[in-house]
């Protein structure tokens, strides 16, 4: 069977080799099936444990956001990163990856090249995380809960949140999607917040749907516990489908868009990504 590390080689190498259709929208696909997969996870959640869980880490949560938040601008700042580029970066650390840049770019009236350049730095940083997290885990030996929270606050994207945590087990799983998708809920925020710190008068903000439709999936199946059999259906195709999106986010790639990450954006990128990994891991193990 095909995994999601599998999935995003084979997306890549089709693309690096040409063999992606030009016709074809690979970003708007996979952006559509990963909220339809993401909604459909939520069946499988139980909302005990989803309650536990985000309970539990609530602390951690918040004080990664406002940190990477924090420490983002800094680094950005000491590199010369462009200003609006380099808050974009901090945020999609922090939170979620492309769906937080996505919300925050038009909340600071974020240019066209300033947001491709945060998007691609994630990317390739999405891309690395999700092959090196589970073989990091098995060495330090997480359990499946350990592991699952540090993914959800580590990685950037929800698709690599949950194709990592996928890799290493079902609770793992349950845990990383449910502490990232209570973490995206800040991305209300923390976007109201960066624009104001940019003053953008009139700027808008673009919320993921899919969040509040996984919460009404996850009440919708502790409402009604009859089909669970179904639910857990539901869950299983839901994971292959999150297989196929990373096959086509992969399929997307191409040396135009990692080029035009730059040098700077990307060294600011691995250095807050770096330091929340190390920090977060090493609280987890603590």
């Amino acid at each position: 069977m095909i995994n999601s590390p599998m999935a995003l080689m084979f997306g890549l190498v089709l693309a690096t080799a040409g063999w992606v259709p030009h016709g074809v929208s690979i970003s708007a696909l996979a952006k559509k099936l990963l909220g339809w997969s993401i909604i459909g996870l939520g069946f499988g959640i139980h909302l005990e444990q989803a309650i536990q869980v985000s309970a539990a880490s609530i602390g951690l949560v918040l004080t990664t956001i406002f940190g990477t938040l924090f420490i983002g601008t800094m680094i950005g700042r000491w590199l010369k990163v462009e200003k609006k580029t380099g808050h974009l970066i901090a945020a999609g650390t922090a939170i979620c990856g492309g769906s937080a840049i996505a919300a925050v770019a038009p909340a600071i009236n974020a240019k066209d090249n300033q947001t491709s350049v945060a998007l691609a730095t994630i990317f390739v940083l999405n891309s690395i995380a999700l092959f090196i997290f589970p073989v990091i885990g098995h060495w330090f030996e997480l359990s499946q809960t350990q592991f699952g929270l540090w993914a959800a606050i580590a990685i950037h994207d929800t698709s690599s949140v949950v194709g990592a945590a996928g890799a290493y087990g079902d609770e793992a799983l349950m845990t990383a999607t449910t502490v990232k998708l209570a973490r995206a809920l800040w991305i209300i925020p923390v976007a109201m917040i960066s624009s104001m710190m940019f003053k953008a008068k009139g700027a808008g903000m673009k919320i993921p749907t899919f969040i509040l439709f996984y919460v009404a999936a996850m009440l919708f199946a502790w409402a009604v516990p009859a089909g669970e059999v179904i639910y857990q259906a539901i869950f299983q195709v839901s994971k292959q489908v999150m297989v196929l999106c990373l096959f086509l986010i992969g399929a997307g790639i191409t040396l135009k868009k990692l080029k035009e990450a730059g040098k700077q954006p990307l060294i600011q990128g691995v250095m807050l990504w770096v330091i929340i990994s190390s920090t977060s891991l090493a609280y987890i193990l603590s």
